[in-house]
């Protein structure tokens, strides 16, 4: 070795704690008095207090622990459960996926009156007349229904299309009053 190199020493590490920082997982959140319950729990089933002390330092009787102990035990479990792969479905997605479909279904019903009205006038066909909203304060026109008299005479009219050969003469003839 050469006098001016210097042994190879290992790098210190650089990702060291701070000395006040403990160990464990960081756990964040709760009321000071729930986590003073978890604690309590988790130190009676490592074996480091008896049921009793725990409910004794908690301030509440035996089987009020171990209630509150069974109800952690099942959150536990709970947490434990595999969560679902991809988007978890809840009523505001889903609502939200309605209210895009309702657009979209919107969209193509306008689509599809303009290609109804572009095909009516391209064949000659008049449109009807769209339904005038009604004034304020004012009722909308019932729509007339067809009497069982006029629909014996549009099957009349009906039957006199199908027939092979026009007629030229008038079905009926409406006699004139002559006023004197």
């Amino acid at each position: 070795m050469n006098d001016e190199q210097k042994p190879c020493t290992p790098p210190k590490p650089v990702n060291k704690k701070p000395k006040g920082q403990k160990k464990g997982p960081p756990i964040e959140g709760g009321s000071r008095g729930a986590r003073k319950l978890a604690a309590a729990i988790l130190e009676v089933l490592a074996g480091a207090r008896l049921p009793s002390e725990a409910a004794a330092a908690l301030g509440m009787g035996v089987p009020r622990y171990y209630l509150l102990e069974a109800r952690a035990l099942k959150g536990l479990i709970s947490a434990c459960e595999p969560r679902p792969m991809g988007k978890v479905r809840t009523p505001e997605s889903e609502l939200a996926a309605v209210r895009k479909e309702l657009e979209t279904s919107q969209r193509e019903n306008a689509r599809l009156a303009a290609l109804v009205r572009a095909a009516q006038r391209t064949v000659g066909l008049s449109a009807p007349p769209s339904p005038k909203p009604a004034a304020k304060g004012k009722k909308a026109k019932k729509k007339r229904k067809p009497t069982v008299r006029a629909l014996r005479a549009v099957a009349r009219l009906k039957e006199g299309l199908d027939e092979s050969a026009p007629n030229t003469t008038p079905a009926t003839e409406v006699p004139v009053a002559v006023s004197s």
